[in-house]
C-alpha cells in the first residue's frame, strides 16, 4: 500500500515537473518570438530611415545638377559640383545600407558613383578657373535628366513601401525575384526604363580618379530702452486690441531666446488662444500666432498679399515687399523682405500668416528683420546691369531684373543685380554681384499647388 502511494507521488511529481518544463519552454519560445519581431521592427525601421535618407540625397543631387547648369562663373560652378559631389556620396552611404543586391538598385548605385566621380572632376576643373566646355555642359544635362527619372522612380518606390507591398524583412532572404514580385507595376517600369536609358549617360570621360538668413549677435533691428514685463504685457493688448483681449497670462521671460523676450498666452473674445513674445529691448514683437482654424479659402493670393503688407506697415514695419508663399490648411504663410530705394534686403525677413476666409492676420515672426535691419550703403554699384547679364547663361530668358542685397553664410551682405528667368521648364533667380560681376547664388523657383518656394 506504501509502495503504491510512493509510484503514485513520484508520478504526481514527474507530471508536475513535465508540465513546469513545459509552461517554462513555452514561456521561452514566447519570449524569443517577441524578441525576433522586436528585431525585425527595428530592422524594418533601419531600412525605411536608410531608405528616406537616399531619396533625399537623390533629391539634393537633381537640385544641384540643374543649378550646375544655369552657373556661369568658375567659382560659383565649382561650389555647385562640389555639392553634387557631396550629395551624391551621402546617397550611396545610405544605398549601400538597403538589405538587397537587385540589378534595379545596382543602376542606382552605378548612376550616383558616375555623377559623383564626374562632378569631383569638373569641380576641378572650375577651381583651376577652367570654364566648362559644351561636351561638359552636354554630359551635365544628361545627368540631370536621369537623375530626374531616378528621383521620380524612387518616390514611386516609397509609395510601394508606405503601402507595406515591400517588406525588407523578406527581401532580406531572398534574391532579386522578390523584389520584382513585391514592388508595383509602375516601380518596375520605371526600372525597366531606367535600364534601356542608362547607356545614354555611361560614357562620361573622367579626368583623373575622382544651406537662411542672418541672426546676427549685435541685433541690428532692436531699437530702443529695455522694458519690464508689465510695460510688454501693455504692448500685448495694444498690438491684439483692448477690446479684442478677455484675459491675458504671463508665461515668463526667455533669456536665452536667440532675441530676449517676455512671453504670454491671450483669449481674445473670439475665444482664440493666440501666444505672443515681446522683446525686452525696445518692445517690439517677436512672435504671435493664433489657434483659429480656417474651414474655407475665400480671398486670393493678391488680396492676402496685400492684408499682410497692410498690417506690416500699420504696425511700424513699412515698405515690405512679398516674396514667397506657402499655403496650408486655409492659411497661407508669406515672407516679406524690406525694401530700400527699390532694392530688395532679404535678410530683412518677416513672415506672417493670413487666413484664406476673412484676411485675418494669424501669426507673425519678425527674427530675420529684428536681427538684421539698418538702413543700408546701396551706392556700391561698379557695373551696369548690361555688364551683369554678360555674366549670366546664355539660355537663360530674363522674366525680371533688378537690385538686391542677399546674405551670406559667413554673415555677411552682398548687394547684387537679381535676375529671374527660365531656362528650359525650370525658373531661376540669379544673383549676380553689383561691385565685380561675380555670380554669387542659383536658386531654383519652385511652383506648387500650394506655393512658391526656392531650393
Amino acid at each position: 500500500m506504501n509502495d503504491s502511494k510512493s509510484i503514485e507521488l513520484k508520478k504526481s511529481y514527474l507530471i508536475s515537473l513535465i508540465v513546469a518544463f513545459a509552461v517554462v519552454a513555452v514561456c521561452l519560445i514566447a519570449v524569443i518570438i517577441n524578441n525576433k519581431k522586436d528585431t525585425r521592427l527595428a530592422s524594418e525601421n533601419n531600412y525605411n530611415m536608410a531608405f528616406y535618407e537616399l531619396v533625399d540625397y537623390v533629391e539634393n543631387v537633381e537640385t544641384y545638377l540643374a543649378k550646375s547648369l544655369i552657373s556661369s562663373t568658375p567659382e560659383h560652378g565649382a561650389e555647385t559640383l562640389t555639392n553634387v559631389w557631396r550629395e551624391a556620396n551621402l546617397a550611396q552611404a545610405y544605398l549601400a545600407q538597403l538589405p538587397l543586391e537587385s540589378q534595379e538598385l545596382e543602376k542606382t548605385e552605378k548612376f550616383l558613383n558616375q555623377v559623383s566621380d564626374y562632378s569631383y572632376s569638373l569641380s576641378r576643373k572650375n577651381i583651376y578657373n577652367d570654364s566648362l566646355t559644351d561636351e561638359d555642359l552636354k554630359n551635365l544635362k544628361d545627368l540631370h535628366s536621369y537623375s530626374v527619372q531616378l528621383e521620380n522612380i524612387l518616390n514611386q518606390l516609397s509609395e510601394d513601401i508606405n503601402s507595406g507591398r515591400i517588406k525588407w524583412s523578406e527581401l532580406i532572404r531572398k534574391n532579386e525575384v522578390a523584389f520584382a514580385q513585391q514592388v508595383s507595376t509602375s516601380s518596375l517600369d520605371g526600372f525597366s526604363s531606367l535600364e534601356e536609358n542608362f547607356h545614354e549617360y555611361s560614357g562620361l570621360i573622367y579626368d583623373g580618379a575622382f544651406s537662411e538668413h542672418i541672426t546676427n549677435g549685435e541685433k541690428k533691428g532692436l531699437t530702443g530702452e529695455e522694458i519690464d514685463e508689465e510695460t510688454a504685457k501693455q504692448k500685448v493688448i495694444e498690438f491684439i486690441g483692448q477690446d479684442n483681449v478677455t484675459e491675458i497670462s504671463s508665461f515668463g521671460f526667455s533669456e536665452n531666446a536667440t532675441i530676449p523676450e517676455y512671453n504670454f498666452s491671450v483669449k481674445t473674445s473670439e475665444e482664440n488662444n493666440i501666444t505672443i513674445a515681446i522683446s525686452k529691448k525696445g518692445g517690439h514683437i517677436v512672435y504671435m500666432n493664433s489657434n483659429r482654424s480656417v474651414d474655407a479659402e475665400v480671398i486670393s493670393q493678391d488680396e492676402a498679399n496685400e492684408k499682410g503688407k497692410m498690417f506690416l506697415s500699420n504696425h511700424g514695419f513699412p515698405d515690405m515687399k512679398e516674396t514667397y508663399y506657402l499655403k496650408q490648411d486655409g492659411i497661407v504663410t508669406i515672407n516679406y523682405a524690406y525694401t530700400q530705394n527699390n532694392v530688395v534686403i532679404y535678410s530683412d525677413l518677416i513672415k506672417v500668416k493670413v487666413a484664406l476666409d476673412n484676411g485675418e492676420v494669424l501669426g507673425i515672426e519678425t527674427t530675420g528683420y529684428l536681427n538684421n535691419h539698418i538702413q543700408r550703403d546701396i551706392s556700391k554699384v561698379k557695373i551696369t546691369k548690361e555688364e551683369a547679364k554678360k555674366t549670366l547663361n546664355k539660355n537663360l530668358e530674363i522674366a525680371a531684373e533688378g537690385l538686391a542685397i542677399i546674405p551670406t553664410e559667413f554673415q555677411t551682405e552682398i548687394l547684387c543685380y537679381e535676375f529671374k528667368g527660365k531656362v528650359e521648364d525650370k525658373e531661376f533667380l540669379v544673383y549676380i554681384n553689383a561691385e565685380n560681376g561675380r555670380e554669387e547664388d542659383v536658386l531654383i523657383i519652385t511652383n506648387t499647388p500650394n506655393g512658391i518656394l526656392t531650393m
